[in-house]
């Protein structure tokens, strides 16, 4: 699934001198990551959470009620990558989107490097309805005829990604919006959706089969938030609706990502769905595998990207009720925090670790 890249930082100003004028009109960042030493903080504005003291005033983080300086663990995320899926109620909940926005901000102020993957369901269905153009899913799957890939492409690219990227450079030059098209990040294949046992085809629906992680990473050497939509191109020159769940599992394993967090419109995993809504705060691989057959369809892609995520190299993986404001922070700081959090298997003691 995964493919090597080759990261070239380049600058991001033509190769000529900028006129006083010019310099002073555009706004400049600190790298975030300094790729020989770690993450890098602006003396001259401090994080905004301050590890050592807890949230600055007025952050985000203070929202949350959490004291950073009684997370030691934190320490361990530092120039750790986090990969953000977000979607959900909350791209269409303006005051959720703010507070997404300042989360992923505030994580990046924490020294961590996120990376966002977006939806966009609710806008695409909207855009088609506007058009007279139908809508049907598979399995959880939009069925994606031609004329429904040309929405696709539009609304997340052109809508859903630039809403994004401004409600993140709000605060400061920061995000960056790109798709999988883009410098051939991700490849797909077409992929059928599978019902009772049989595929069924879901029109030009992708499957990432390799990613090419070279440009996300020069963007967090930068000290850049990447916004990633999940449209991936064809060996063959073909474009594909990739699944944003399953997109940004791609992407995390790719890049070796600490964490992978999913936003969704629930609690979190189901023990007993519909009978019950008491949520699992924890599983492994195996036991979520062991309950992948028999998940409804709205949660299988989550679920599915979180197994294969953390069974490829992913340390954990989140999936967080996104209607919640500041879920994300929560999610990523707090030892034991809301919604279903799941890791891997457990390797089986040896005799050198007995002995």
């Amino acid at each position: 699934m995964t493919g090597q890249g080759t990261t070239r930082t380049r600058s991001l100003s033509p190769d000529r001198p900028a006129t006083a004028d010019q310099a002073t009109a555009v706004p400049t960042i600190a790298p975030a990551i300094d790729p020989a030493t770690g993450p890098v903080i602006d003396p001259t504005t401090g994080p905004a959470i301050d590890l050592a003291t807890g949230p600055a005033t007025g952050s985000a983080g203070s929202a949350t009620g959490l004291n950073v300086a009684e997370m030691p663990w934190l320490e361990e995320l530092q120039g750790r990558t986090v990969v953000v899926k977000f979607g959900g109620n909350a791209m269409v909940d303006p005051a959720l989107h703010r507070t997404f926005a300042q989360d992923v901000v505030e994580l990046w102020h924490a020294g961590l490097r996120p990376v966002v993957v977006h939806g966009g369901g609710p806008q695409i269905s909207a855009m088609l309805d506007r058009l007279d153009l139908e809508t049907r899913f598979e399995s959880g799957l939009r069925v994606t005829t031609p004329e429904t890939m040309e929405v696709v492409r539009m609304v997340l690219t052109g809508q859903v990604q630039r809403e994004l990227v401004g409600a993140l450079n709000a605060h400061g030059p920061f995000a960056v919006g790109m798709s999988g098209e883009d410098a051939h990040t991700m490849t797909a294949v077409r992929r059928p959706a599978w019902v009772d046992g049989r595929p069924v085809d879901i029109g030009l629906v992708g499957e990432v089969v390799a990613v090419d992680p070279g440009t996300v990473r020069m963007l967090l050497d930068q000290g850049r938030i990447p916004v990633v939509s999940p449209v991936a191109r064809g060996a063959g020159g073909e474009v594909y609706n990739v699944n944003a769940d399953l997109a940004a599992s791609a992407l995390a394993v790719a890049l070796g990502a600490e964490r992978l967090v999913v936003l969704t419109d629930v609690e979190g995993l189901y023990a007993d769905w519909p009978h019950s809504t008491e949520v699992i705060g924890r599983l492994t691989a195996g036991e979520l595998d062991a309950l992948l057959p028999g998940l409804a369809s709205g949660m299988l892609p989550k679920m599915e990207g979180c197994l294969r995520a953390v069974r490829e190299g992913v340390g954990k993986a989140h999936v967080l009720d996104g209607r919640v404001p500041h879920a994300l922070l929560r999610g990523v700081f707090a030892e034991e925090g809301p919604g279903t959090t799941v890791v891997p298997d457990e390797e089986p003691e040896t005799e050198e670790d007995r002995a």
